[in-house]
């Protein structure tokens, strides 16, 4: 049986909630919204170059998203020193480039797990909590503001690959 990207339930976030629930709900139904687009395809249709010249498909989008999703939360903000998730040697575009949509629920599962041990890493820190970075001064706050930023631009791209895959549009 082959695997396919399963449905997601998107919940938007409040239009009237404090800031630290409008920009955690906001996040949450961006990474959502990522994999919603993928919901129902393949790993070979994930991994579709469908908008030459450009080497994007949604499997890189998850890809690359579950790496920054890490980068940010877990190495950068907690600190941990992790692993690269991606080969070095296959290139700082190894989320991008070097895709094996026998591997997609794999990375489908990794940008879910990564996404949650996110959550549970800022879920008692403070949005003024601050992390040092290439010489300068971080907040957690930033960095929600921007994962949406991240989140909502390769959405866009989504959008794109996606209706040329199969004509599916819309939110």
């Amino acid at each position: 049986m082959t695997w396919t990207a399963p449905d997601v339930k998107r919940t938007p976030g409040s239009l009237v909630a404090g800031e630290r629930e409008m920009l955690t709900g906001y996040l949450s139904w961006f990474r959502s919204t990522l994999l919603h687009k993928c919901a129902g395809l393949n790993g070979a249709q994930l991994a579709e170059q469908t908008v030459s010249p450009s080497n994007l498909t949604l499997l890189g989008l998850i890809r690359h998203m579950a790496k920054v999703e890490r980068v940010w939360f877990r190495q950068r903000f907690a600190g941990q020193m992790l692993d690269p998730m991606y080969d070095p040697e296959k290139g700082k575009d190894a989320d991008f480039e070097d895709l094996d949509p026998a591997r997609a629920a794999e990375d489908y599962a990794r940008l879910v797990e990564e996404c949650r041990l996110a959550d549970e890493i800022v879920a008692d820190a403070s949005l003024d909590d601050t992390f040092t970075h290439a010489d300068e001064v971080y907040s957690l706050r930033m960095v929600h503001v921007h994962m949406i930023s991240e989140y909502a631009r390769h959405i866009g791209h989504a959008d794109l690959l996606r209706e040329r895959i199969d004509g599916v549009t819309g939110w």
